[in-house]
């Protein structure tokens, strides 16, 4: 660590951490000092060495900070606040309850399902480069958010399937999502389109969803039909080695009742490559167990992130920042 932070943080470890590409994922970061493991003392620490706290999490794409004393909503946003990002509103169908300015739930839906890997808000034309992560109750047993190198993925396709990924990649990709005329807890997508789209106005709906550059379809349930396209396959974000990040989500829409992708001119993506895309996430991916107070801060450019089955209780909020 840089002298400069050394009086700030002090590198820890913990249970899954793996190095990838040469980094450790995550960085692990605790307090120098036990009188200085009060959320003031962080929010201090952050504010001092923003820039270099931004370079970390670029380098190793999630950055813990571990023994801090943080302990509800007011915190986590004195600690959000205090990194110098701006608030990006979260979109998408995800089940969301706003507590504190910048801080909201995480995905709502029941803990007995696991939630896909996802870049946060990938369909989009703007979407969070930092999504931040505090866990207030950490579960009993289960509920991990595992995440995934993001380029991993792309490599490890293009080792199997290499004319599958380059026709996706040439061709581009479609996808139709369906948004409920209401909300709907039971399910982990069950965001109505009122909620969604902050308005109960079907004109107004539409008009946003199209600024979004999304075309809308209206159905006889009153639930809104949202055509994505055309998107791409993979990525290349600035600053980030070259690296070409598997920045879809193909795997979590592809086939199921109320999603689709396919290749933009209507190809279907076999169901094989889908599976094993499935796969390959899963065994790239690197998790740890939750403790109360943990904060994990991702770089949603680089990678992806899901949530494990958990028994209740658990207790994550989140905020995601431009």
């Amino acid at each position: 660590m840089e002298s400069s932070t050394g009086k700030d943080f002090k590198i820890g470890e913990c249970q899954g951490q793996k190095v990838v590409d040469g980094e450790v994922m995550p960085l692990v970061l605790l307090p120098p000092e036990p009188a200085k493991a009060d959320t003031e003392s962080l929010v201090a620490a952050l504010k001092k060495n923003r820039e270099w706290f931004d370079q970390m999490i670029i380098k190793n794409s999630a950055v813990l900070l571990r023994g801090f004393d943080v302990k509800n909503a007011e915190d986590f946003n004195e600690i959000v606040e205090a990194c110098g990002w701006a608030d990006i509103r979260y979109i998408g169908p995800a089940p969301r309850t706003h507590i504190y300015k910048r801080v909201w739930t995480a995905n709502e839906g029941p803990l007995s399902e696991f939630i896909y890997y996802h870049h946060e808000m990938v369909l989009f034309k703007e979407n969070p480069k930092k999504v931040i992560l505090f866990c207030e109750v950490p579960p009993p047993e289960g509920g991990e958010t595992p995440f995934v190198p993001s380029f991993r993925v792309t490599e490890r396709m293009l080792e199997e399937f290499p004319e599958e990924v380059e026709e996706m990649e040439k061709k581009g990709l479609m996808y139709t999502f369906t948004a409920p005329s209401a909300n709907n807890i039971s399910s982990m997508r069950g965001r109505g389109w009122q909620d969604a789209f902050g308005t109960p106005d079907p004109a107004e709906a539409e008009r946003r969803v199209k600024a979004m550059g999304m075309d809308v379809e209206w159905l006889p349930d009153g639930g809104l039909k949202t055509i994505i396209r055309p998107r791409s396959l993979t990525r290349v974000f600035e600053g980030r080695k070259g690296r070409r990040m598997w920045y879809n989500t193909v795997v979590g829409m592809h086939g199921k009742e109320i999603s689709s992708a396919t290749m933009i001119d209507g190809t279907e993506i076999p169901d094989h490559v889908v599976k094993r895309c499935g796969e390959i996430l899963d065994e790239e991916s690197i998790q740890f167990k939750w403790e109360k107070g943990d904060v994990l801060f991702f770089d949603n450019m680089a990678l992806l992130h899901g949530r494990r089955p958990s028994l209740p209780p658990r207790k994550v909020l989140v905020a995601t920042c431009k």
